[in-house]
């Protein structure tokens, strides 16, 4: 964006957000965001005793369905098959059992799969969110793409020109294209590459985010294999660019699994993903600009 665009930063759902526009969004306009923002939380988080998230892990039960169900838990659905069981919407008891709880204890009680057969145990239609037994969702895999779609959406609604909203690394552009640096996950300070993005999503996870000591002096992180409850230890960090966020992040997910690149390519998404020895891998075609000794990449 030019020099002339107004920035707007906040903080919601544990990251930091910012929404540039041409223009300064009016207020209307910001309390708007924040409303679709907390309805989605209320929804959707696993960290509040009042969403309905936490609601049906006590027991299970049936709700009306809630906003955006749909599309969330019909994409986890498709990741689900194409990294065969790895992720899973019922792995919210396995992010706890490793100490990602509400409480933020970090406490490793101990790997505990997800129960591999969710679909039997979470169901929906049109009107009703179903959950047969107590068990925890967790839309983590693409939860936070669909929020900064929905956000864009708003943002759109209420301002012309150029608009880019990014939410802690996990952002939509339209209008003007932006380069975006791809952060090396072993050293914030350095940058892999860089990313022109237009008119699209780019999506990324690492597991140096959002990692903490075991008891027994491994590292544990927040991207789970959902067959063991174990963290994965292959991929250290994954890119995506597609046409909206939800599917960006969704296939930054899978792509911590053998079946990621499939289904990136089923989707038409490009991807760009670093392994925990330091080698990198990307889509073919990739139009990323990746700054990589040659002996170290894998195509």
């Amino acid at each position: 964006m030019g020099e002339s665009a107004s920035s707007w930063r906040f903080d919601a759902i544990g990251t930091v957000w910012e929404v540039v526009t041409v223009e300064p969004l009016p207020e209307p306009a910001r309390d708007r965001v924040r409303g679709r923002i907390e309805a989605f939380d209320r929804s959707w988080s696993r960290f509040r005793k009042d969403s309905v998230v936490t609601r049906l892990a006590r027991a299970g039960g049936e709700v009306p369905l809630p906003d955006d169900a749909g599309p969330m838990l019909d994409a986890l659905a498709a990741v689900w098959e194409a990294t065969d069981g790895a992720v899973n919407p019922l792995v919210g008891r396995s992010l706890e059992a490793l100490g990602y709880d509400a409480r933020y204890s970090l406490v490793d009680r101990g790997a505990v799969a997800a129960p591999p057969d969710w679909r039997r145990l979470l169901a929906w239609d049109d009107e009703r969110l179903m959950l047969s037994s107590a068990a925890t969702i967790d839309v983590g895999a693409l939860g936070k793409g669909r929020l900064v779609d929905i956000v864009l959406d708003v943002v759109c609604d209420e301002t012309a020109g150029d608009v880019t909203v990014d939410a802690g690394g996990d952002l939509a552009v339209r209008g003007t294209p932006q380069r975006i640096g791809l952060e090396h996950p072993f050293d914030p300070r350095r940058a892999i590459g860089v990313w022109e993005v237009t008119d699209a999503a780019l999506c990324a996870s690492a597991v140096t985010r959002r990692a903490w000591p075991s008891a027994t002096g491994t590292t544990l992180h927040h991207v789970l294999d959902a067959r063991t409850g174990q963290p994965v230890r292959t991929i250290a960090a994954t890119w995506a660019v597609a046409r909206d966020a939800m599917t960006a992040d969704a296939v930054a997910t899978a792509l911590f699994f053998d079946g990621g690149p499939r289904l990136a390519h089923e989707r038409g998404v490009e991807w760009v993903r670093m392994t925990t020895d330091g080698r990198a891998e990307w889509s073919p075609g990739c139009s990323a600009e990746l700054f990589l000794r040659t002996d170290n990449v894998e195509r």
